[in-house]
């Protein structure tokens, strides 16, 4: 048996910097530490910080008055960040980039008129704090379906998107949008993460080698499933799991090579943990495979570089 090893694959750069920005932001305050949503949607990571005294609340209202409060990676609403100024919290943004800058464009878009068609998933904590920015002229919609039921025509429509959507899935839905609207606007650069792109590719590419897919990720993970469902389109058989616990052994009956990656969350040590398993069970050897080379790195939040003290 051969493990084929995706590359790139686990944490992104904007997951980096809010794990990091988290990290320091325990060695400056201690705990209890409060994060508003989870930091990432990764089961082990929240877990872990869980442990460590981080407390993650869904509601502002649960921060006592004046504490340090850190934005997750998804991003917040305006709503949310008014919420935490009246209550005087210290609040740190660990936002990825990539997501602020959906925010910035559904602002311009609002501020000039338009009415936003969001592409996304509904409940989504990056979809809830996109759609804060300008609620009363935003859309959602899911599917090629959804855009076939709207029932509106303005003269002024712009699209946008959730960073991390299936990039064929959103292909779909942008078709169809362009079809019905055909004056319809869009950023200069597409939204969908560079990261989210790479470990998909990494997946067409690789997958038609392999019997078995494994991704690593949460079920709660966007990303993550989006690969799941990629994989699973291309013939072997994938499995999204949290981590080895899930791994059935009769999921490798007659299998010769399995494939395995992670979402834009999941630890590596995870990931090492599986591959640990599978070469223990089924003496399988590995080959590591890249598609891409990722040079990407966030700076942490302004707000939290300003109280870190000036190393060297």
């Amino acid at each position: 048996m051969q493990i084929i090893l995706a590359n790139p694959r686990g944490f992104c750069a904007g997951v980096n910097m809010a794990i990091e920005s988290l990290e320091q932001a325990l060695n400056l305050f201690g705990a209890p530490l409060f994060v508003y949503h989870e930091i990432v949607h990764n089961k082990y990571v929240v877990e872990r910080f869980k442990t460590r005294g981080v407390v993650f609340v869904e509601s502002i209202s649960e921060v006592p008055e004046g504490a340090p409060l850190l934005y997750s990676a998804h991003g917040v609403s305006p709503q949310i960040r008014e919420e935490s100024r009246a209550r005087r919290l210290r609040a740190i943004d660990a936002t990825c980039p990539l997501v602020t800058k959906v925010h910035l464009e559904a602002v311009k878009y609002a501020n000039e008129g338009y009415t936003i068609i969001l592409i996304g998933h509904e409940g989504h904590d990056e979809v809830i704090g996109t759609m804060g920015e300008a609620p009363d002229k935003m859309i959602l919609v899911e599917t090629a379906e959804d855009v076939e039921k709207l029932e509106i025509n303005p003269e002024k429509i712009a699209y946008l998107t959730q960073t991390t959507l299936s990039v064929d899935d959103a292909n779909i839905v942008i078709s169809a949008l362009r079809k019905k609207f055909p004056q319809i606007a869009n950023p200069p650069k597409d939204d969908i993460c560079y990261a989210t792109q790479n470990r998909q590719e990494a997946v067409r590419e690789l997958a038609q080698r392999a019997d078995l897919v494994l991704v690593l990720g949460s079920q709660n993970s966007s990303n993550s499933k989006r690969l799941a469902e990629i994989a699973g389109s291309l013939g072997p058989h994938a499995h999204l799991i949290d981590g080895v616990s899930e791994i059935k052994r009769e999921w490798f009956n007659g299998v010769e090579n399995v494939l395995i990656t992670a979402g834009a969350s999941a630890p590596e040590d995870v990931v090492q943990e599986c591959i640990e398993f599978i070469q223990a069970t089924f003496g399988a050897t590995i080959v590591e495979e890249w598609v891409r080379e990722e040079n990407v790195h966030f700076p942490l939040p302004k707000s939290l570089r300003e109280l870190l003290p000036v190393i060297g």
